[in-house]
Order: C-alpha cells, then sequence, then structure tokens
C-alpha cells in the first residue's frame, strides 16, 4: 500500500473521530475544555510550519488534519450551553504556560527547537483536558481519541524518514490518545476513587 494511500486512511479515521465529537458537543453530549480545544487547533498549525522548515515529507500534513477538529469543536461549544466545562485558575495557567511554550517557539530559529517547544505547549494546555478525563470521564468520549491514535498509528506508516522531525510530533499526539482513551473508556480516576473511599 502507497505511503500516500496510509496518510489518507490515517487522515479518515482522525476527521471521523472529530466529526463524532463535534456532534456530541453540539448535543451537548461531551462538555469540552475550551482552553485545550482552542490551542489544539493552534499548536499542530506551529507544528506543520516548523515541520516545513525542516524539510518533512508527507506526514506533516498528518499534523496539519490534527489541528482541524480541536477549532471547530472549540467553535461548537458556543452553540450549546451545555456543553461548556467550567473554566478555573488551572486551566488559565496551563493555557498561559502554553502561551510561553509558543512564543519560545517563535523566538526560536531551529526547527527541530521550535517543534519541542511546541510539544511542550501542547503538554501544558492538555494538562486541563487529561485532570477532567480523570476525575470527570462522563463528560468527555473516548472514540475521538481511540480513532484518532488509530488514525495517527496508520499515518506513522506513511513516514519516509524516522528521524526526529518526521515523527516527534505524531508519535506524541498516539501516545497522548491512548492515554485518554484508557483514562476515558475504563475510568481510571472514578475507580480509584470508589477503592479510596471504601479504604477509608
Amino acid at each position: 500500500m502507497s505511503r500516500i494511500i496510509l496518510l489518507i486512511i490515517g487522515i479518515m479515521f482522525i476527521f471521523v473521530g472529530g466529526f463524532n465529537y463535534l456532534i456530541d458537543t453540539v448535543k451537548g453530549r461531551v462538555k469540552p475544555n475550551r482552553v485545550s480545544w482552542l490551542l489544539w487547533g493552534v499548536i499542530p498549525i506551529i507544528i506543520f510550519l516548523a515541520e516545513h522548515s525542516k524539510g518533512v515529507g508527507l506526514i506533516s500534513f498528518l499534523t496539519l488534519a490534527i489541528g482541524f477538529t480541536p477549532v471547530a469543536v472549540f467553535v461548537a461549544t458556543y452553540f450549546n450551553k451545555e456543553s461548556v466545562w467550567r473554566l478555573t485558575k488551572f486551566d488559565f495557567a496551563c493555557g498561559a504556560l502554553s502561551i510561553i511554550g509558543i512564543i519560545l517557539w517563535y523566538f526560536s530559529r531551529d526547527g527541530n527547537t521550535a517543534i519541542f517547544f511546541s510539544i511542550l505547549a501542547d503538554i501544558f494546555v492538555s494538562a486541563p483536558t487529561y485532570r477532567k478525563s480523570f476525575t470527570n470521564p462522563e463528560t468527555e468520549s473516548y472514540k475521538v481519541y481511540f480513532l484518532s491514535a488509530i488514525g495517527t498509528g496508520i499515518a506513522l506508516l506513511a513516514t519516509e524518514v524516522w528521524n526526529f522531525e518526521n515523527i516527534i510530533f505524531p508519535v506524541y499526539v498516539f501516545l497522548g490518545c491512548v492515554l485518554f482513551t484508557v483514562l476515558i473508556k475504563f475510568k481510571i480516576g472514578k475507580k480509584l476513587s470508589y477503592k479510596n473511599s471504601i479504604n477509608h
């Protein structure tokens, strides 16, 4: 199977998962964290530009595709008040740290350094949704992360050169989506809280 076909199949999985989450957002079935989803849309575009500067090939379009759905989900939260997750100081602090990472990317003249700072920014902005997935998994849907993990994994097979700039962001996204899937699907936080309440 050609690399282009693998990339297209991978991106289709990501779009299907994203569309499913978008519908759930509009219907109020999930409550996305606006800080996470807005910057999840911005950061991949930044990383795409950094990858492009390093001459990354086809796999860079996976990075660009990853940024499309989050922006749509962020916009969708304004169509249904029931789909809004209440933001806290922690959320805004993580968002601020993420923006610092983006600023560091801006002043970096090296593509790999820019990619590193962008991923660091993404880690900070993901923290609120990781916490929400742990404490309130019912406000999330594992499907978007599960399908994104599959899509990213398939698209990785289209990688032409396995070096830092080509694989670091897709691998990071894959591992993050696997972690989100496990936290939400198996309600790890709820189960641990239940066990602790019994022990006490």
